[in-house]
């Protein structure tokens, strides 16, 4: 009593929400299926049937008020809980929200830097030299060389014909007759 609580230590008594969560949601998802429906219904046919059978020694009964009063139990901490799971979901609900909008946040800016580094190929393409482009110039340098190939084998032609003619010519002067 002379001694202050350590810090961590309290009168009040903890609560592991996390925990209370799960049952809670635990509960929920079992009060909200057809089974639970099914068994509940079938509960309170047993118990109207048995108490009319009964007549006057019956434990609860025509206006049956402890049925009444035990259903009006569950409920009252039927609602709480579902309450509580909804609550859970709409928590997990926005996280999730949130993770998607942040992935989505990184698409568009993973998108944009996609667009500017294709806007960037293309520009840089536009000043390159496509296939084409080089195919046809090649052609056009082929042709010139062919065509370069053929004057120049056209000029030897008339070269060799002009000898060949100056040749003729000094065999005709060596082989006439000096008389």
């Amino acid at each position: 009593m002379d001694q202050p609580l350590e810090r961590g230590l309290s009168l009040r008594p903890s609560v592991d929400s996390e925990r209370w969560g799960r049952v809670s949601e635990s509960v929920a998802r079992h009060i909200g299926s057809w089974a639970f429906i099914m068994w509940m219904t079938i509960a309170i046919i047993i118990w109207v049937t048995l108490n009319l059978a009964m007549g006057d020694a019956a434990p609860d009964p025509f206006p049956f008020i402890f049925l009444t009063l035990m259903l009006s139990l569950q409920a009252s901490y039927a609602a709480p809980l579902i309450l509580l799971a909804q609550n859970r979901q709409t928590d997990r609900d926005r996280v999730q929200f949130q993770e998607d909008r942040q992935r989505t946040e990184r698409l568009l800016a993973d998108s944009d830097y996609l667009a500017r580094e294709i806007a960037a190929l293309r520009i840089a393409l536009g000043e390159a030299a496509t296939r084409d482009f080089v195919r046809t110039e090649l052609r056009d340098q082929v042709d010139d060389i062919i065509k370069a190939l053929d004057k120049h084998a056209d000029a030897q032609k008339k070269a060799q014909r002009k000898t060949l003619r100056q040749v003729e010519r000094l065999t005709e002067i060596g082989t006439e007759d000096p008389n």
